[in-house]
């Protein structure tokens, strides 16, 4: 079958919608990917073909006045072609790719929807997604979540009409529901089951578990030694000053263990000392070191998150942006993980975290069950699957 897959952004987005497609290639389907230019090798690696996405600011500013609703309408104008040219037998977006998911109802064509982390709507009595909280452990908890509800709702609304707005624009009728984004079709959420709150799932949605996809990176020098090691692996995408990294180069200097760091090919802004017990690096392979690690300390994209508990390594997390503390909140509520909020981000606070996490031998047994419920489950080729069978019934 032909398959057309859109993903434009950063890693965390595109590279499980690279393993989605490497896995739909290798069964020998014609698979095309949209995205941005800098993943164009990797693509045509993994036997796809490669279409650039448009690239420009989705935030208005004073230089680039475009809302973000006004670039999905621009996006769609590029993309709708090269959908028409690869007359695919089904569109799998990204759940931030509205364009390709637009343009293949333009089309006619069946469309999925692939979340690369946990659902974006939680369950009835969870705290609201991104807010950090964690599900609560009692009725009553949950009934004083619920008090944000309509809020929450009206947020949830007023996104829904400038999502139909652009509708309008494009032709096409308005949705009824929020998180009129996601398909009804086909639902796919890249994530552990375990880091999913309770709640019955509709037909259309699969929770596959994580798809993981990193580009060939040559081997690093560990730390010498046998004491645990402590992987420190900053955001790609946040972070500019390096705290989080140089914080632990300051606390984790002392303690009886190895560390190996990154820069993630993100300059530092001066001069650090590197402690006796820690190899500081350009970059690193994930697939390659982790599991070798005892622990990750990160800000816990969910990427790096479920890498971490992929390979065994429990993990300490510092979020500081973004949807980093709802992931968070859903590590320390399954159990394989310790929440350091982002103003103990200090030496003596990523110090007492690590010793923490560490001693507790509880995190490390909970990773060790996630490492094995995914070597008994192939996400990608379980996602897969489910693009075929939408695929055939069209």
């Amino acid at each position: 079958m032909s398959v057309f897959l859109g993903a434009f952004g950063d890693a965390g987005h595109a590279f499980p919608m690279l393993a989605l497609g490497t896995e739909l290639a290798r069964r020998g389907h014609a698979v095309t990917m949209e995205t941005w230019s800098r993943w164009r090798t990797e693509v045509e690696a993994a036997g796809m073909a490669f279409v650039a996405a448009p690239e420009y600011p989705v935030f208005p500013t004073q230089e680039r006045p475009m809302t973000m609703y006004e670039a999905v309408v621009r996006a769609v104008s590029e993309t709708r072609p090269a959908v028409a040219r690869a007359r695919p037998d089904v569109v799998v977006a990204d759940i931030l790719t509205l364009a390709p998911a637009l343009a293949a109802e333009l089309e006619g064509i069946p469309a999925a929807t692939l979340v690369p982390h946990v659902h974006p709507a939680p369950p009835p009595g969870a705290p609201p997604y991104s807010f950090g909280a964690r599900w609560p452990r009692t009725a009553a908890g949950r009934r004083l979540w619920q008090r944000l509800d309509p809020l929450v709702e009206r947020g949830l609304r007023y996104g829904q009409r400038e999502l139909n707005d652009t509708r309008a624009q494009l032709g096409l009728p308005p949705v009824e529901r929020v998180h009129g984004g996601l398909s009804e079709r086909l639902c796919i959420v890249a994530t552990y089951p375990q880091l999913e709150y309770p709640r019955a799932w509709p037909a259309h949605t699969h929770v596959v578990g994580p798809l993981l996809w990193e580009p060939p990176t040559d081997p690093v020098e560990l730390p010498p030694g046998d004491a645990p090691l402590v992987l420190v692996a900053p955001s790609t995408a946040q972070d500019r000053d390096h705290r989080l990294l140089r914080a632990a180069l300051a606390g984790l200097g002392d303690l009886p263990i190895r560390v190996l760091a990154t820069w993630n090919r993100r300059p530092l802004p001066g001069p650090v000392e590197v402690p006796a017990n820690t190899r500081l690096v350009e970059w690193v392979s994930y697939a390659q070191t982790m599991p070798q690690c005892a622990l990750v300390l990160c800000h816990v994209g969910h990427g790096t998150m479920v890498r971490a508990l992929h390979s065994g390594a429990a993990v300490v997390a510092c979020p500081v942006a973004g949807d980093m503390g709802e992931n968070a909140a859903r590590l320390d509520w399954a159990g394989a993980g310790v929440r350091l909020p982002w103003r103990f981000t200090t030496a003596r606070g990523v110090r007492l975290a690590v010793q923490r996490a560490l001693e507790e031998p509880l995190l490390a047994r909970r990773a060790g069950e996630l490492a094995a419920w995914s070597a008994g489950h192939d996400a990608a080729a379980h996602a897969a699957d489910l693009v075929e069978r939408l695929a055939r019934e069209g």
